[in-house]
């Protein structure tokens, strides 16, 4: 008679620890928080408002980025992105050219979807993210020869100060 065995293999997460999907990794920022990978549900995210010049090819570029990581965006065209960007509290040093509303959270310019994920996830007490300018190779503005400018993403705190959040 040929025995059979199956081994079940247990472990033990903290309290608090978030449901991983199978192959799926967690990696650490700088700043110690996780940072979900790609195989993560996307089905729980927030809708996003996106507030744009109608004219801007870039920031529809980072739409379609947006939607590919699962976000469902609506676009907003405006006529006067600085009263916007006054509302939502964006610093004028740290401004781009479109502004987004995302879960309680402003998030300027061309940030990519993981940090916004990484974000959601993390909910610091903060009004957002900000990625100043326009650099080369960031979500929506990609360079046709690949080049990508080094940049870093930033945390937006209540009193418009900001510190690193990502590079």
């Amino acid at each position: 008679m040929q025995k059979t065995w199956m081994l079940l293999i247990v472990t033990a997460m903290p309290l608090g620890a978030f449901a991983q999907a199978p192959g799926a990794h967690v990696h650490r920022g700088h700043d110690g928080h996780a940072a979900h990978s790609a195989a993560e549900a996307t089905t729980s995210l927030p809708e996003v408002v996106v507030h744009k010049d109608p004219n801007c090819g870039c920031c529809n570029g980072w739409i379609r980025h947006l939607q590919q990581a699962g976000f469902k965006v609506t676009a907003k065209d405006e006529t006067d992105m600085a009263a916007v960007k006054q509302r939502l509290g964006v610093p004028s040093s740290k401004q781009s050219c479109h502004t987004a509303e995302i879960g309680g959270y402003v998030v300027e310019g061309h940030v990519p979807a993981e940090h916004i994920k990484h974000l959601l996830a993390a909910r610091p007490k903060a009004r957002g993210l900000v990625l100043p300018g326009m650099p080369i190779g960031s979500p929506g503005m990609e360079a046709p020869d690949g080049r990508v400018d080094a940049y870093t993403v930033e945390l937006l705190a209540g009193d418009g100060g900001t510190k690193p959040f990502a590079r």
